[in-house]
């Protein structure tokens, strides 16, 4: 098994939660720009945010993989995308890390995400059958989701 540990170091444990989400089978693109909207925002703004895109409702600015991406008419950037299924499994991990600053004792309203961030996990190889009796290799790359909350005065 392997020992998982965390991007960020020089934590303050009284303020601070963490959660991961370790070799979760969704887009790691569509799971970077996700990370890159929720940084910044608190922890209520943020599920409200991937509400939204499960429902469709609003738009993830795709600012890096944005290559033939449709226009979604949101504010702060042209392109955009509804990724659902990542959308989903990263509300799951909020949820995580709202109940550990509960579990801590920290106000809910003030958790601010200060770290959001994605990595490829390893990848999956499957084989889909050919014609002739031939077999073809697929790759599904799993990600891995980082999030940190700091409660703010």
């Amino acid at each position: 098994m392997p020992i998982w540990g965390y991007s960020v170091k020089a934590l303050d444990p009284e303020r601070t939660v963490k959660c991961a989400g370790r070799e979760m089978r969704i887009s790691p693109k569509a799971a970077t720009e996700i990370c890159k909207a929720i940084k910044g925002m608190k922890l209520p703004e943020a599920k409200k945010l991937l509400e939204d895109v499960t429902e469709k409702k609003r738009s993830i600015p795709y600012r890096h993989y944005h290559k033939e991406v449709p226009h979604r008419g949101h504010q702060g950037f042209y392109a955009g995308r509804y990724p659902v299924k990542a959308a989903g499994k990263i509300h799951k991990l909020l949820e995580e890390l709202e109940a550990n600053a509960e579990y801590r004792g920290l106000d809910i309203e003030k958790v601010k995400i200060i770290h959001a961030v994605s990595q490829r996990g390893m990848k999956v190889k499957k084989y889909i059958p050919r014609a002739f009796g031939r077999a073809s290799p697929s790759y599904n790359t799993l990600t891995h989701v980082e999030l940190v909350g700091c409660e703010t005065a």
